[in-house]
């Protein structure tokens, strides 16, 4: 069974995106995967550290352009995930949809930028991907 995950964070060209791409790469398909921001530039590009990083671990997001979260996104979806703390507070759900808040790791805060920040951050997105799935798998059939 597949669980609709739509994963949000405020521009959509970062860690949602990450987030996208590492379940993806890593659910074996217990996951279909999408993401939004709450203040995207719709078309934006990709965050080119988070490509980067991503591509090592061998993931594409190079191609991801980026959307604005709307109720019919996060309706559509099983579960909607903030990704960081700075987009849960500009979530308003509507009646009827899960939402969980992940707190992930934010690097800069220690002074660690650039590359080595965003393999942090990939890193913490993979171990919280790989335990959604892990939960998702658990799941006693319906």
């Amino acid at each position: 069974m597949t669980t609709r995950v739509l994963f949000v964070c405020v521009s959509n060209r970062g860690k949602s995106v990450m987030a996208e791409g590492l379940a993806q790469l890593r659910s074996d398909g217990v996951i279909e995967a999408s993401s939004a921001g709450t203040a995207a530039a719709i078309g934006g590009t990709v965050n080119e550290l988070s490509a980067q990083v991503l591509a090592e671990v061998g993931a594409d997001i190079s191609g991801h352009q980026s959307r604005q979260l709307t109720a019919e996104l996060m309706q559509d979806a099983d579960l909607v995930v903030s990704v960081g703390a700075a987009a849960a507070g500009e979530i308003t759900a509507p009646a009827g949809v899960t939402v969980e808040i992940w707190e992930t790791d934010e690097p800069s805060v220690r002074g660690i930028e650039g590359v080595d920040r965003m393999r942090l951050i990939r890193e913490d997105i993979t171990v919280r991907i790989d335990e959604l799935a892990g939960r998702f798998t658990a799941r006693p059939a319906q």
